[in-house]
Parts: C-alpha cells; structure tokens; sequence
C-alpha cells in the first residue's frame, strides 16, 4: 500500500504540469499554448514564408500577417507531443512566424515556399516540396545521423563542408552526437549552415 502511496504522491506533480490544448481559430493572430522542452512537434504548413525560431520559454507560438479570416491555425498539445496545422495562406506576401521551445523535436511538412529553422536543437526531420530552405543545423558532432537531399536544385551544407547541384543530389553523415537530422527540397535549394 505504501509503494502505491508513494507512485501516486511521485506522479500528481507531473500529471499536474502536463500540457494539454485543443485550439481551432481563424483570422487570429498570435495563438498559443503552453508546451514543455524536449517535446515532438508536427506540423503541416501551408505554402508561404516561413520563420520558425527556437525559443526559450515553454511556448508554441503562431503568428502571421497580413492577418485575414482565410488563415486556420489549429493546434493540439497532448503532454509532450503537440501538431500544428496552417491551412488557407494567401499566395502573395504572406508571413507565418512559429516560435517553439528551442529543444524541441520537429517533423515539418510544407508543399511550397521558403521555410527558414533557426534555434532548435532537437531531432529535425522537415521536406519542402519546393522552394527555398534554410536552416541553422549548429555544430556537425550534435548529431548522429544526418541526411540530406535535393531531387532538382542545389544543396548547399557549409555546416558539413558539402556543395552539389544538379539533380538527384544527397548526402549522408554519422557522428558521434544524440540528434538525427533528415531535410529534403523537392525542387529548389536547401541550405544547412
């Protein structure tokens, strides 16, 4: 009877500090919730200009403009895993900034446009159909495994001493660190700095 005493005393506090959110809102700009460090984000982004920033506090934070009724953000957070949805983007000049917890895991999926990933630290795995992205990858020896790679572009990976053009063009590394990293552009560039 103690021990389950005891798991139960043990377990109250982090049930108490789990993170659960459900938000649907158009035309609203920021939406937010609470979410913790180390935690798996998914999201799935409509086309645009993306900047998507790796923050320090315990936020997920989605902003945008212009601002206008067509734009869906849809948000739901369940403990440590958390998936973002952003449909109805206009098609000229349109902004979306996210602003995740700086260690948190990320798979990213967006049809079109330019995606740029500063200031995260945890596994990436993001494609891009096609466009432009760019992201901040820090030091080569923070991953075990990376791979990267362009079906019709260029692949530019300063970060890994690494430059192709042309079609078809991949790269693999392994290392000694704890984080995976896989980014892919359909059609376009991918830069890993």
């Amino acid at each position: 009877m103690k021990a389950v005493l005891f798991a139960m005393l043990c377990l109250t506090p982090a049930l108490l500090f789990a993170q659960y959110a459900r938000i649907d809102e158009a035309g609203k700009s920021p939406v937010e919730a609470k979410f913790a460090s180390n935690g798996q984000i998914r999201m799935h982004l409509c086309p645009s200009g993306v900047s998507l920033i790796g923050r320090d506090d315990g936020v997920l934070r989605v902003s945008y403009h212009p601002t206008t009724e067509d734009v869906r953000v849809r948000l739901q957070v369940s403990g440590s895993e958390a998936e973002l949805r952003v449909t109805g983007c206009p098609h000229n000049n349109f902004q979306l900034t996210v602003e995740v917890p700086k260690s948190s895991g990320l798979h990213v999926r967006m049809f079109a446009g330019q995606l740029d990933v500063r200031g995260v630290t945890g596994d990436k795995d993001v494609e891009l159909s096609f466009g432009q992205l760019t992201m901040e990858v820090g030091e080569p020896d923070d991953y075990s495994h990376v791979d990267a790679s362009v079906s019709s572009g260029e692949l530019d990976a300063v970060a890994f001493s690494v430059n192709k053009g042309g079609l078809f063009r991949s790269f693999d590394h392994t290392g000694p660190g704890k984080f995976r990293l896989h980014v892919h552009v359909g059609a376009g560039q991918l830069d890993l700095r």
